[in-house]
């Protein structure tokens, strides 16, 4: 099939190879005409602009966005203006789910169809295949399908799957194979918001685990004694000096702790225990953000996601303002000076 990918960032550029690979035509666009260039040199066809871009496809065409959500809106403006009756946008960033039933709500009135995917697997991707959460009309997604297949992680069936009745088989569509249209535009990018909150909460509890894991050891220092210090009861209780690299290969076998995410932590704890080249400030797409949101639209209770999500706010100084009122009320109240370390 032909398709053309706008947006080639980390994972556009991988997904442009990976299709590329399977067979597929791809016509490719970004704001950085080198990163176009490289994919040319590799297969793809080039276009400067969104114009040139369209003018290169056959009907009907389909353009797949890997964009920040920030420009997802403007850049499907564009779009529906340059496509025909027919034609296809599949948006597979990390958006709004809202944003996309607005968009298919605006296209449909027009005659073109909107798909909205979300996409995990990050720069692993093109070597082990992306997970692909799809929400849209039956009659386009079941068109993609070769897309999507030649995208996807190739499954194996999981241990419980022989046993499992034949119509339950059914009920999982192609998840196996790394792909489900989970269902109507916004079901996509729906399921894919919550699989990041999740992702926001297992990677917090695997960074205070190895943290508290790191401090443990805290019993072997000398610890002042003054009225700003907390006494540490029993030091002889935290006197191990842990090998965290080793904790964490170790957990990767038989434990049920395990998972990519540990995998990775592993890699990056056996290349630096220390973590030097990290400053510790951690970024939010937005997705755990419109998480929580749903939660709070809905009553359902959420806070590993809450504490996973405001920690993140935290590590980038955003309460530093209020570590500093709260040292200035202790000072107020007690002539507590804040200790210097």
């Amino acid at each position: 099939m032909q398709i053309a990918m706008i947006g080639l960032g980390r994972m556009g550029a991988n997904m442009v190879r990976r299709l590329l690979r399977a067979g597929h035509s791809c016509v490719v666009h970004d704001v950085r005409p080198e990163s176009v260039a490289a994919l040319v040199e590799e297969g793809a066809q080039g276009a400067s602009s969104l114009t040139q871009l369209v003018k290169q496809l056959g009907t009907p065409r389909i353009v797949w966005l890997m964009l920040p959500a920030a420009v997802v809106s403007s850049t499907v403006a564009e779009l529906r203006k340059l496509l025909q009756p027919g034609d296809i946008v599949i948006d597979g960033g990390n958006s709004n789910y809202r944003d996309a039933l607005a968009h298919a709500r605006e296209m449909q009135a027009e005659g073109l169809h909107f798909v909205d995917v979300g996409t995990s697997g990050g720069l692993y991707g093109l070597s082990e295949g992306y997970c692909l959460m799809i929400g849209g009309e039956p009659a386009p997604v079941a068109l993609l399908e070769p897309i999507f297949a030649a995208l996807a992680a190739p499954g194996e069936p999981t241990a419980q799957s022989p046993a499992a009745p034949a119509g339950e088989i059914a009920k999982l569509g192609a998840a196996e194979r790394g792909y489900l249209h989970c269902g109507p535009v916004g079901a996509g990018h729906f399921v894919k918001m919550v699989h990041n909150g999740i992702e926001y909460g297992l990677m917090a509890a695997y960074a205070e685990g190895f943290n508290l894991l790191r401090h443990a050891d805290r019993g072997l220092a000398t610890r002042a004694a003054d009225s700003e210090t907390a006494p540490l009861a029993q030091p002889d209780a935290y006197q191990f000096s842990l090998n965290l690299p080793a904790i964490a290969e170790l957990w990767r076998h038989g434990s049920v702790v395990r998972s990519w995410l540990l995998d990775l932590a592993s890699e990056a704890l056996r290349q630096d225990a220390t973590l030097a080249d990290y400053s510790g400030r951690v970024s939010d797409s937005g997705e755990g953000r419109w998480t929580l949101n749903a939660g709070v639209d809905l009553g359902i209770p959420m806070p590993t996601l809450a504490a996973a999500l405001f920690a993140r706010f935290d590590s980038r100084g955003e309460g530093e303002f209020a570590d500093k009122l709260l040292s200035a009320m202790r000072h107020s109240f007690g002539g507590h000076a804040e200790k210097k370390e």
